[in-house]
């Protein structure tokens, strides 16, 4: 079995996030909710740091978060040094509902790497923690730019 190429890099990304996607959707979870839930784990963020990491827009955040607010996950706090600004904070019960989801993808992906040899699917596994750290050192160098 070859490698992808390149370009198949993103369609392989593709499909792993489709495969979120379905797992989230068990939960009742989409997964742009998945994704703020999980920036929020590392601190509370305003409304506009929240759509630059998502890459969309300032109102598409608001509506993904309102979800969020609704369910109790994520609390809206005022700033005590700016009244002007809110910071969207994870709740107990955001975080629990990260931990299920977190469960629920993780749990799809290693059954799909049971269909694989066990060489191959602790290879597939060590790849995604390397692009984790890719992940990570790529947000560093864009936070350090600023």
């Amino acid at each position: 079995m070859s490698e992808p190429s390149t370009a198949g890099l993103g369609r392989v990304a593709a499909r792993l996030a489709r495969v979120t996607e379905r797992s989230l959707v068990e939960l009742g979870l989409s997964l742009p909710q998945y994704r703020v839930l999980s920036l929020l784990d590392e601190g509370s963020a305003a409304a506009t740091a929240l759509a630059d990491h998502l890459a969309v827009s300032r109102p598409h955040v608001t509506a993904v978060v309102d979800g969020l607010v609704e369910r109790g996950w994520v609390e809206r706090r005022p700033d005590p040094d700016d009244r002007r600004r809110v910071s969207h904070v994870l709740t107990d019960g955001g975080r629990a509902a990260l931990a299920a989801a977190d469960g629920a993808v993780e749990a799809r992906l290693l059954g799909m790497l049971d269909q694989l040899p066990p060489g191959l699917s602790q290879r597939a596994a060590s790849g995604l923690a390397l692009w984790a750290r890719a992940l990570d050192a790529a947000r560093e160098a864009r936070v350090g730019a600023r």
